[in-house]
């Protein structure tokens, strides 16, 4: 004797057949992203730019930019570093630098040093503070 099969009140519906494999045999299905020289265009000279180099707008966006150029013009109304705008847009440093460098022609943004702490305190400074905290 078999026991009773149990038989579901709302039946699912059958799943779809799976994807016609491709011809290669067992490869995956890779989708397809946008390749990184689309985004920076030809490959030419590069400005001089570090990790730490302050970018600054200095002109909006205009209408024949591409749309990570006009991201980069909207992040920099503060002076950024260009590994927070690589971090921010998610693209690698090196397109960053070619990015940088188009908006840098066309004198759309200003690249600025960072600002370096001196490692040693100026000693008339430390003097003064010295001799206004006494005063107190």
């Amino acid at each position: 004797m078999t026991p009773p099969q149990r038989r579901r009140r709302f039946p699912k519906a059958e799943p779809p057949p799976p994807p016609p494999r491709p011809e290669g045999g067992g490869q995956k299905v890779v989708k397809k992203v946008e390749r990184l020289y689309v985004i920076s265009g030809e490959d030419g000279a590069r400005a001089p730019l570090d990790l730490v180099t302050l970018i600054v707008a200095c002109a909006d966006p205009p209408a024949s930019s591409t749309p990570e150029q006009t991201a980069l013009l909207r992040l920099c109304t503060a002076p950024l570093s260009v590994a927070e705008l690589s971090a921010y847009l998610n693209l690698p440093f090196s397109v960053m630098t070619v990015l940088l460098t188009e908006l840098l022609a066309a004198d759309l943004v200003q690249a600025r040093a960072p600002i370096v702490r001196q490692s040693v305190a100026d000693r008339s400074l430390l003097e003064a503070v010295m001799h206004g905290l006494q005063k107190l």
